[in-house]
């Protein structure tokens, strides 16, 4: 395979930044205090601050799922519930992950486009307070989902005042945050502050940085002791700075919003072209950096073999396709034109 290979495989499978690679190399001069007691790891907190408020408190983390297991474990009991969408990562692609860590029990809800609303949660809660079933306690949900979908402000807040009426919480899994920031043109605290968000799992990795997630409480009574579980959850690195600088190199700038605008452009160039291929439909919205559509069952293992990527449905032949920050127009271009030419010889 050639390294210079792009695929649309995964916003995983694209490179660093140049610019957050220029970020590790400068903290890589000298020597600094470990556990996050070094220069970076502050400005990065800074920097998040300046973006969710002062009231934000984050810790770094290696990655998605530790961000998501222990978030969750630091703001419920082993007794209690997390009510997400039934396609959610932390539901299907965290190898349980989430319940093992939290001890609690996860309650996946059936959605059309991988959004919960409140008249969904309201009928995923049930025998509150009966000892025998396990008790709601975190409303979960992905920004943007796993559908490429997105939720608007107000679809959150509706969220979270659903959820802080019954006495929970709403965290969000915001692995692609900075993909539903541009597709909706707003700040990241028009989106999780300011809706009334608890906690949030807030991604770098898929936006330009080389690892790296950050957990954010949002409001000071919950968290207090989130030092504890990341450490018995096996996130707390050594050498923390190399997450700082990642942070402040994509977030103290309007790198990850600009890397995350041309990913979703370059999803919707992708979305256009391939309604122009014969039987291909795109099933979802096409809101942030991921198309869903399908083609011929035919098609696939060709088209796969050739550009890389996964199918997200075996039995309905649907695929999934992402974008990422380094994805050309010619790349796309490619992609179309190599779909066009598999489907005319099957």
């Amino acid at each position: 395979m050639s390294a210079a290979r792009r695929m649309f495989a995964s916003d995983n499978a694209s490179g660093a930044h140049p610019a957050v690679l220029d970020a590790l190399r400068a903290a890589n001069e000298g020597h600094a205090y470990a556990y996050g007691d070094d220069e970076w790891t502050r400005a990065a907190e800074a920097v998040i601050r300046r973006h969710l408020g002062d009231a934000a408190r984050a810790f770094f983390v290696f990655n998605g799922t530790g961000a998501n297991a222990t978030a969750l474990a630091a703001v419920m009991r082993p007794y209690e519930a997390v009510i997400c969408p039934a396609t959610a990562h932390i539901n299907v692609d965290e190898c349980g992950a989430p319940e093992r860590f939290t001890g609690g029990k996860l309650l996946p809800v059936d959605t059309p486009d991988g959004k919960l609303t409140p008249e969904l949660v309201e009928r995923a809660i049930f025998g509150v307070g009966v000892e025998h079933h396990s008790q709601a306690r975190v409303v979960s949900i992905s920004q943007s989902t796993e559908y490429g979908t997105v939720y608007r402000p107000d679809e959150i807040a509706a969220l979270a005042a659903t959820a802080h009426d019954h006495g929970m919480l709403l965290h969000v899994d915001g692995a692609r945050i900075s993909n539903a920031a541009a597709s909706l043109d707003c700040s990241l605290s028009q989106m999780l502050t300011d809706t009334g968000v608890d906690v949030v799992s807030l991604g770098g990795t898929k936006n330009g940085m080389l690892f790296g997630e950050a957990v954010v409480f949002l409001r000071e009574s919950i968290g207090d002791d989130f030092r504890f579980v990341r450490k018995q959850g096996a996130q707390l690195a050594s050498k923390m700075r190399y997450i700082g600088a990642q942070f402040v190199a994509l977030f103290g700038s309007g790198l990850w919003l600009e890397n995350a605008r041309h990913a979703n452009e370059m999803a919707r160039l992708l979305a256009d072209g391939m309604r122009g291929v014969p039987g291909v439909r795109i099933t979802q919205p096409v809101e942030a950096n991921e198309v869903f559509a399908t083609l011929p069952r035919e098609a696939i293992e060709p088209l796969q073999r050739e550009f890389g990527f996964y199918v997200w449905d075996e039995r309905t032949a649907e695929v999934r396709w992402v974008t990422s920050w380094d994805t050309t127009p010619e790349d796309v271009a490619a992609f179309v034109e190599g779909a066009k030419r598999i489907v005319a010889d099957i």
